[in-house]
């Protein structure tokens, strides 16, 4: 007789990072889990002592998945922060549970701040403040928390479906308020 072949822990977090793309990991059930993952609920269970357990796996994947995301974005407005706004907003419009488990949740399972989770390994949000204070603006570090209001709030808006404006409005919008708040 073969011997039946072992689930991953690579696996069970695929099938819950795609169960909460679509749904939200609210929706994650152990069953709904193990019908995802193709395999019995006991695999899981072996692998997570619990929910929690696998909520640090499925964050920390959906973290790496935004900064890819954001890596892939096309930077080319001379305004700062309007690129890194639009990447916020449009991962809000394209993914919004993965979004509210980033961003809205508030239940970071690694104890990063959403800051953090923002500025990447790449550092984003330091070149967009290094790119304000080359253009000028007194206070960058200020301007950027008015900017970040300002964008949290479109993404926030994007996953409920109240921010349905396309890319140039977006974009003016972003640039309007940089000039607002560089006043």
């Amino acid at each position: 007789m073969s011997r039946k072949a072992t689930i991953t822990q690579k696996e069970i977090v695929n099938a819950a990072f795609k169960i909460t793309k679509k749904e939200g990991f609210e929706a994650i059930t152990s069953r709904k889990l193990a019908a995802a993952a193709g395999c019995s609920t006991q695999p899981i269970f072996r692998i997570y002592e619990n929910m929690d357990e696998l909520r640090k796996d499925v964050y920390a994947k959906t973290a790496d998945y935004y900064s890819e995301y954001y890596a892939d974005c096309k930077k080319t407005h001379e305004v700062p922060f309007v690129d890194l706004g639009l990447a916020y907003i449009g991962f809000a419009q394209k993914y919004p549970h993965l979004f509210k488990l980033l961003f809205v949740s508030g239940k970071s399972p690694d104890g990063k701040s959403m800051y953090d989770l923002v500025n990447g390994p790449e550092e984003n949000v330091v070149k967009e403040i290094n790119r304000a204070t080359a253009a000028g603006a007194a206070n960058a570090q200020q301007l950027f928390m008015q900017m970040w209001i300002f964008i949290h709030g479109a993404g926030c808006m994007a996953v409920t479906g109240d921010y349905d404006l396309d890319e140039a409005t977006s974009v003016n919008m972003l640039e309007s308020a940089y000039r607002s708040f560089a006043k």
